[in-house]
């Protein structure tokens, strides 16, 4: 499919052609997008704040990966289930309940990190933080998505979508490139308890808001969810399978690279230098993802795929061979050429291939494997580097980028030729 056709929608189109003064600006108002940013903000700040709160209180590095992995696992496995709820129950009431729990479980965590309760309790705490945090993300892009695809006039809506996609994934990359940095802050001048207890906070006044928001609609009646609600066995179609193994390749990609890339700079002595070097693959990439919305139509989200799949082969190919920061840091320059765009062409696929009525579900279950993959990679190659050495390590975010080609040669394939 071409980019100048209109890609499948994802909710059904409105019964009047909308007017065509009609911006989605008029249609969330002006505190939409500042609400969405920092509501993301508490979800970037979990893994590592549950890391940064349990090496303190527990004095263990095994045990704070752990907890760590068990946040994003919990997350990933949790992650599709509260956005196939949004779809069928309406996104504000399911916001404000994992609102409510995550504040909740946010909470207990800090406090049984510090108390005399077993490991076992507090990773079961961990995994209930990741399993109920808001996917506000995913969301928001759900929920945007289906305002230009009801609202907005149709000549308008392929245009307006690539640059709500392009600015929304450059929004992840900067939430998560400045997620660790609020948490160092806080952890450094009030206590390692501080970030967990200030995402807890975060989520209970801004998710709550962004779920009150009027962008969100109200929940559909029974005979209104049948009607427009494709079956579920829709999600399991090749093509958006593909798409979401893609992204998943992706989290692979981010995890086995901060983790590897943490040894690295740990041998070389400066281990809490390996946040501000990763961030500059973070902020290269969400430069560029802004600029997805000004490429040509002829630039296909298919060719996309490959073109940007090479730059981060390449970029991880130099990581795998480099033995100075400076040739680490062109390796990430090198690798956030392509991620950001990359990731902006998958949820451009999957805002294409959601089956009707399925969008939010479909937008959880891309940022969930998004998460799972960053969560095992950053726990394989932890445990190679501790067992076999760095250099080992820094090989497997090649690997990582290799299964991104791959992918994309399958999605290639999927995919005939004059679609998208």
């Amino acid at each position: 499919m071409r980019l100048s056709e209109s890609p499948a929608p994802a909710e059904p189109a409105a019964s009047t052609p909308p007017p065509r003064e009609t911006t989605l600006l008029k249609q969330t108002g002006l505190t939409y997008s500042p609400l969405a940013f920092i509501s993301r903000l508490p979800f970037a700040m979990m893994v590592i704040g549950v890391l940064t709160l349990v090496v303190s209180a527990r004095g263990s590095v095994e045990l704070a990966g752990l907890g760590s992995a068990l946040v994003g696992i919990g997350a990933a496995s949790i992650g599709p289930f509260i956005g196939a709820a949004a779809d069928r129950f309406g996104q504000r009431p399911t916001l404000l309940l994992t609102a409510i729990v995550n504040s909740a479980a946010l909470g207990a965590l800090a406090w049984v990190a510090y108390s005399d309760l077993p490991n076992w309790v507090m990773l079961a705490v961990a995994f209930v933080t990741g399993a109920s945090g808001p996917q506000t993300s995913p969301m928001s892009r759900s929920r945007l998505v289906s305002i230009i695809q009801t609202k907005l006039p149709v000549e308008r809506r392929p245009r307006t979508i690539s640059t709500v996609l392009a600015y929304e994934s450059a929004a992840d990359e900067m939430v998560f490139v400045f997620g660790p940095v609020v948490v160092g802050l806080l952890a450094t001048t009030l206590g390692a308890w501080a970030p967990v207890a200030g995402a807890a906070v975060l989520t209970l006044i801004f998710v709550v808001a962004f779920a009150l928001h009027h962008t969100s609609a109200p929940a559909r009646s029974a005979a209104e969810r049948a009607a427009t609600l494709a079956p579920a066995s829709e999600l399991a179609r090749p093509t958006l399978l593909v798409v979401v193994g893609g992204i998943f390749t992706v989290g692979l990609v981010f995890g086995s690279t901060l983790t590897s890339l943490t040894a690295f700079m740990q041998d070389a002595g400066s281990a809490e230098s390996a946040g501000l070097l990763y961030g500059v693959m973070g902020v290269g990439s969400a430069i560029l993802a802004l600029c997805v919305a000004f490429f040509s139509p002829k630039f296909t989200l298919r060719h996309r795929w490959l073109g940007f799949a090479i730059f981060i082969v390449a970029g991880e190919a130099l990581m795998s061979t480099a033995d100075s920061v400076g040739m680490i840091l062109v390796s990430l320059a090198l690798t956030g050429i392509g991620i950001g765009p990359l990731l902006v062409t998958l949820y451009g696929f999957g805002a294409a291939r959601s089956p009707i009525g399925r969008s939010a579900t479909v937008m959880t279950m891309l940022g969930s494997a998004l998460m799972l993959g960053q969560s095992l990679a950053a726990a394989i190659t932890g445990s190679v580097a501790e067992n076999l050495g760095t250099d080992p390590a820094m090989t497997l975010p090649l690997f990582a980028a290799i299964l991104v080609m791959l992918l994309g040669i399958a999605n290639w394939l999927l995919t005939p030729s004059g679609r998208r």
